[in-house]
């Protein structure tokens, strides 16, 4: 097994960013491991998102300090990977959902037990992305503040991530982020569309929020055409009004994406 595999197994959140038709695209995922590829299992809420993986590339990585084994680098690989709609959600429950559930408290509450499964049936169909074809793979500075995140850019063989820091992260449309390496030195880039993103979560993982800026790039400075969310201090835990929010929206979100993959695979009744 490659050291990015054995990291990535061994971590507890990772990103999976690609070059989608409009731009960079970045998320945060719950690294697994499927056939001996590593890969991420996400909810059918983000179906309308991983429609616009469509070059087959994509790049994993795992950045932020906490989820990194003691003393390793941050990591990423570039190659080629396969999207696979798993709408019964057998391949999760026999082959990922252990591995999940030893990762993120979520996953344990609502597929811990038959019973849990049976109420949180939109948990477990899953639209897995494997990268099956290792291109590249690099090490890289961790994540250790708020204010730290990836960038995502193009490069000839495929997507590629560093990790980024600036003075401040406006929100602005035209607003101007002049970006550096962790360590202060020169960021080097290519001209064209990028994309920083990050996030964080909560100790309990009820938050995991993820802020992004998109835009085109010159000279390792961003302008901001789109942007979402910020960085934030130490997520807490929510209080019950708003965990029960979250949750009726959570599944609302997977139950319509489940029932536009069904209805597009022409499994709807």
């Amino acid at each position: 097994m490659s050291s990015f595999a054995t990291v990535w197994e061994n971590s507890t959140t990772a990103e999976l960013s690609w070059l989608s038709p409009s731009g960079p695209v970045g998320v945060p995922a719950v690294p697994l491991m499927w056939e001996g590829h590593p890969c991420v299992a996400l909810p059918f809420s983000h179906l309308a998102l991983l429609d616009t993986l469509t070059d087959g590339q994509a790049v994993c990585s795992v950045t932020d300090a906490r989820a990194l084994p003691p003393g390793s680098p941050a990591v990423a690989a570039t190659g080629r990977v396969t999207v696979t709609h798993d709408l019964s959600g057998d391949v999760f429950v026999d082959a990922l959902l252990a591995q999940e559930i030893r990762k993120h408290p979520p996953t344990r509450q609502r597929a811990g037990g038959l019973l849990a499964r049976r109420e949180n049936w939109w948990w477990l169909p899953r639209i897995i992305v494997t990268l099956r074809d290792t291109v590249e793979e690099w090490t890289l500075p961790p994540r250790t503040s708020a204010d730290h995140a990836l960038l995502l850019t193009a490069r000839p063989h495929g997507p590629a991530v560093n990790v980024v820091t600036a003075p401040a992260w406006p929100h602005t449309p035209g607003a101007r982020i002049p970006l550096r390496s962790l360590d202060g030195t020169p960021l080097t880039t290519a001209d064209g569309d990028g994309c920083v993103f990050a996030h964080q979560h909560s100790p309990d993982f009820d938050q995991w929020e993820h802020w992004y800026r998109r835009g085109p790039l010159h000279a390792a400075t961003l302008t901001v055409a789109e942007a979402s969310g910020a960085p934030a201090p130490r997520l807490r835990p929510l209080g019950l009004w708003a965990r029960l929010h979250a949750h009726r929206s959570l599944v609302r979100a997977c139950q319509q994406g489940i029932t536009a993959a069904e209805t597009r695979a022409g499994l709807s009744s």
